[in-house]
């Protein structure tokens, strides 16, 4: 039977519903435009070439834009998020912390968290140097020879981003979707897949931000995930690192 509406601003459905929409829709805003930045923009700017011109006016115009959307988006999902957690009724009640819903639902948030901090710490503060640059050679000044070292910044966290995005959307409707008993799991269980799952984006987030040896240099060590030819590498690590994840849920969520 289902629950009796008590309406939108009642705390359950402010917080089941209410928030819950607001954050898809904010999600929808930024994850799109994540996929619009490293399967179309980015490849459309590569095949501009030795057009500078026409790049600088498509980056001043066009990526100035999108990137105000894009970071406030991000924002808005993780706040939204948060808030969901705050007014819903005993979020964390009922084991939350030891059932593969639970697990879960807090992988998808681990990641979420660190593609909005990628979003506002590493992606906009270094595409900031990349707009600040077009503008002022489009004025005829000179370029910004720390632009380029920028640019890669920000790429190697975007695509990285990306890679994340298929993960944690997997996650966030692993509980509500996969048909979990919420039965706890054992200590084991628990330790074994948060070890595995902590150490491999804590891998992957130290290579996006260029602290691993190879550091932000192209198709080195674990930067071949963002480079190679056209966007075939991010969509293969992208599933490639959910495939992962779907193998840890079957090794230790099962029953």
């Amino acid at each position: 039977m289902l629950a009796d509406y008590n309406g939108f601003f009642s705390a359950d459905s402010l917080g089941s519903f209410g928030f819950r929409w607001l954050h898809i829709l904010a999600g929808i805003m930024w994850i799109g435009l994540l996929y619009y930045f490293n399967f179309v923009q980015v490849p459309a700017f590569a095949a501009f070439g030795d057009e500078a011109k026409a790049r600088n006016i498509a980056i001043d115009r066009v990526a100035r834009k999108a990137l105000w959307w894009f970071r406030w988006s991000a924002l808005s999902t993780f706040v939204t998020g948060i808030l969901i957690t705050v007014v819903t009724t005993d979020y964390y009640a009922n084991d939350f912390g030891k059932t593969a819903g639970g697990l879960a639902i807090s992988t998808g948030m681990i990641l979420g968290t660190i593609m909005m901090l990628n979003v506002w710490g590493v992606i906009w503060r270094n595409q900031k140097v990349v707009l600040a640059n077009a503008a002022n050679v489009l004025a005829g000044g000179e370029a910004d020879p720390n632009a380029a070292a920028a640019g890669r910044r920000a790429l190697m966290a975007s695509r990285q981003n990306a890679i994340f995005s298929v993960s944690m959307l997997f996650f966030m409707v692993f509980k509500t979707h996969a048909l979990t008993t919420g039965a706890p799991l054992s200590g084991g269980e628990t330790g074994g897949f948060w070890l595995i799952t902590l150490v491999l984006i804590g891998v992957l987030e130290a290579n996006a931000l260029g602290l691993m040896p190879w550091k932000t240099q192209p198709n080195k060590g674990l930067n071949v995930l963002y480079d190679g030819p056209g966007v075939r590498n991010p969509l293969v690590a992208s599933f490639g690192l959910w495939a992962i994840f779907l193998v840890l849920t079957e090794i230790f969520f099962k029953f």
